[in-house]
């Protein structure tokens, strides 16, 4: 066995080594992009949902974005005032009182409420329906199709199916979004958690078509926009709208629907 040999390539492999961790070690150094204390900061009082209902890729690409005055110090969903306020201390700003909103689903057509055209045996997925006869088996085709993909994609569990239509739990709802985007009936929307009164239907269908379909449904009668004293709901595409920046909560417009679906 040649010894020298062996020595003289564990010296080479050693030497290569070394030369190549020195390489690395310098290049780090050159190389290295500096972060800024305060991103690091922001980011230890971030939840960590990493949720993206901040409009970005997760909490470090909301630290990062506060730092660089790209984002407000309010912008997470998820942390609300409290946050805020921490993150208002970090970058020495005055932290605005946001409003706090919640998921609302516009559907109250629960299973005994709404008809059915047939029955549906198959994947369990709203956006597979678009994919099945009638875009699935309710007879209201803006109505709430009940499988869940809002549960699914919801990372607080806060919305669930409950008699067919999935309802939001108003405390654990942190607004970052996820559901809206999910529902491809767009059924979902964003409100202030104080608002007293939602419609709770989206079918656009004439008054005649709807109580065909759903016996919950708007029928754009018109007595809530008639009866607003405060002329914060009007009719628009045979579907009732509630404007929450002039309701003033009265409870006109729930007593007088005769169909009940105003919340």
């Amino acid at each position: 066995m040649n010894f020298a040999a062996i020595l003289c390539a564990a010296l080479i492999v050693g030497g290569v080594g070394i030369l190549i961790g020195f390489f690395l070690g310098i290049s780090g150094e050159k190389f290295k992009v500096e972060v800024d204390e305060r991103e690091e900061a922001i980011l230890g009082v971030l939840p960590g949902n990493n949720c993206g209902g901040c409009g970005y890729a997760g909490c470090s690409g909301l630290a990062a974005a506060i730092v660089k005055g790209e984002a407000p110090v309010g912008q997470c969903p998820v942390g609300g005032a409290p946050v805020a306020a921490k993150v208002g201390g970090i970058m020495g700003v005055a932290a605005e009182e946001g409003e706090r909103m919640v998921a609302f689903v516009k559907c109250a057509g629960t299973c005994e409420k709404a008809n059915k055209d047939y029955e549906y045996t198959g994947t369990e997925d709203c956006g597979s329906m678009a994919f099945v006869p009638n875009g699935g088996p309710k007879s209201c085709n803006y109505g709430c199709l009940g499988y869940g993909s809002c549960v699914k994609a919801c990372p607080f569990n806060a919305i669930h199916i409950e008699d067919g239509i999935a309802v939001v739990d108003k405390e654990a709802c942190k607004a970052c979004g996820k559901c809206v985007a999910v529902c491809p009936k767009q059924l979902i929307e964003l409100v202030p958690y104080k608002a007293k009164h939602m419609v709770r239907c989206s079918a656009k269908e004439k008054g005649k078509d709807v109580m065909k379909a759903c016996s919950a449904g708007c029928i754009a009668c018109r007595i809530c926009e008639k009866n607003c004293p405060s002329d914060a709901i009007h009719v628009v595409d045979n579907i009732a709208h509630i404007d929450q920046s002039k309701c003033t909560g009265c409870g006109i417009c729930a007593e007088k629907c005769p169909k009940k679906i105003i919340l």
